[in-house]
């Protein structure tokens, strides 16, 4: 089935689509990882995007549900070179088309993934449209501009849970509170892993309602888009400062930034991959991570109060965050993966490390 991808900035590109057709709108970014498309299509900080895969192989080894991220894909659209139809994979349980197809998500192959990179890199994300049902380029190009976008919008409400949930090992040591702006489910499993009793909370939920559950530590989550329109979740985050040891990951970590007096803004293509070198200085190493963020902290906006322990070395960008009188930290990457290298997995260590210290 035919199929064009058109960009706000009038290219337009022609494909096939895989399984069912449909049209959507969203914010076209790129990924480079060259496996986990799977956890990529079900980590609900793609919620509102249109994913472009630059490895020019997808599928191969199919899909199984193990290694979803969350109850279901959230990116609105899927790109790639070529989709392989018959993976080979003794876990797989479908192929990548009918995953998508049983989802109803619109995903497209056969087109030129590398110039569309570019065009990306060049002029810096944007909006597009893709569809089955309009092969008209001048309409395609006419609705990725009249589209409205994401910024300003909160995409967080959108993937958040609407009740708490528990995840806890047994005989926990520490109870960590984890507000979900998006959270993937290999974070759980890992602050699980750590020894710890994990209660998932709404995104609204304010302070007072999680020093109630008599937390040992605070988690603030991954999630979509701009941090800037979640006056709620900063809000909250003033309010736990300095009450419990607070670790913030991805949006987290720019909610964290938010809260304490730092200043964002919008990457021009954005971080979006498992090859993201970073220098810690602490222990002096580049360490390898998997990132999936838009938006970065400006570092001449820090207050007094905070030090980067953490830069990308691709562009310079804040990494992470230190405070340097309380137990707060943040990373701006995935320390749990999924997809991607474990180099930064040890920040779970150094939370529970926080925790212990500083018990009440």
């Amino acid at each position: 089935m035919k199929a064009l991808v058109a960009l706000a900035d009038g290219t337009v590109f022609e494909g096939r689509a895989l399984g069912s057709g449909g049209e959507c709108l969203g914010e076209m970014v790129f990924n480079t990882s060259m496996t986990g498309y799977q956890e990529i299509l079900t980590d609900p900080s793609y919620a509102g995007q249109i994913v472009t895969m630059t490895y020019p192989l997808i599928g191969n080894y199919g899909v199984t549900p193990e290694d979803d991220e969350s109850s279901k894909p959230h990116v609105r659209g899927f790109l790639m070179k070529e989709c392989c139809r018959l993976p080979s994979n003794w876990r797989s349980t479908q192929s990548l088309p009918a995953y998508l197809e049983k989802h109803n998500i619109l995903g497209i192959e056969g087109i030129d993934t590398r110039e569309l990179t570019r065009r990306v890199r060049i002029e810096g994300v944007m909006a597009a449209a893709i569809s089955t049902e309009d092969l008209a380029p001048d309409s395609m190009v006419a609705k990725a501009r009249a589209w409205s976008g994401l910024e300003g919008v909160d995409m967080a409400a959108e993937v958040s849970c609407t009740e708490p949930y528990v995840a806890s090992p047994d005989n926990p040591r520490f109870h960590v509170i984890a507000l979900d702006y998006g959270i993937k489910r290999n974070i759980v499993r890992c602050l699980v892993n750590a020894g710890c009793k994990v209660t998932v909370v709404p995104a609204r939920t304010t302070a007072d309602e999680v020093m109630a559950l008599k937390p040992d530590g605070v988690f603030l989550s991954n999630g979509p888009g701009d941090p800037r329109p979640l006056d709620y979740a900063i809000e909250t985050c003033k309010g736990l400062i300095g009450k419990k040891p607070i670790f913030g990951i991805c949006l987290g970590h720019e909610i964290l930034g938010l809260a304490l007096g730092a200043e964002i803004y919008h990457l021009k293509f954005g971080h979006r991959g498992a090859n993201q070198p970073i220098k810690e200085y602490a222990s002096d190493r580049i360490l390898i991570t998997s990132e999936n963020h838009g938006w970065g902290i400006a570092a001449d906006s820090l207050p007094d109060c905070l030090e980067i322990p953490r830069r990308n070395l691709n562009d310079d960008c804040v990494e992470g965050l230190h405070h340097k009188e309380l137990p707060i930290f943040s990373i701006q990457c995935h320390p749990e993966a999924s997809p991607g290298p474990h180099d930064s997995y040890h920040l779970f260590g150094y939370f529970t490390e926080l925790m212990e210290k500083h018990a009440s």
